[in-house]
């Protein structure tokens, strides 16, 4: 099991309704509106990097209002 933070940044006004899209999303574990430089952040899982990348691609970067991703996978050390 891969896990991630995804950092968004989206249009201006448009950061709830991203994080309400985002967290119907199959994979998204929480998805919240925050402040400073990311608008969104999002906690995701994924059986492996390609499906979480899939995931990010696919269905996280295609929701209208997001300017730009930032996904930071959880390493354990």
């Amino acid at each position: 099991m891969v896990q991630a933070y995804i950092l968004i940044q989206t249009e201006v006004g448009k950061a709830s309704t991203v994080a309400e899209t985002i967290a119907e999303v199959p994979g998204v574990v929480k998805a919240e509106d925050v402040t400073g430089p990311y608008d969104v952040i999002v906690r995701a899982r994924a059986e492996s990097v390609d499906e979480l990348g899939r995931l990010v691609v696919a269905k996280i970067q295609q929701v209208n209002g997001i300017t730009r991703t930032l996904t930071c996978p959880v390493v354990h050390l």
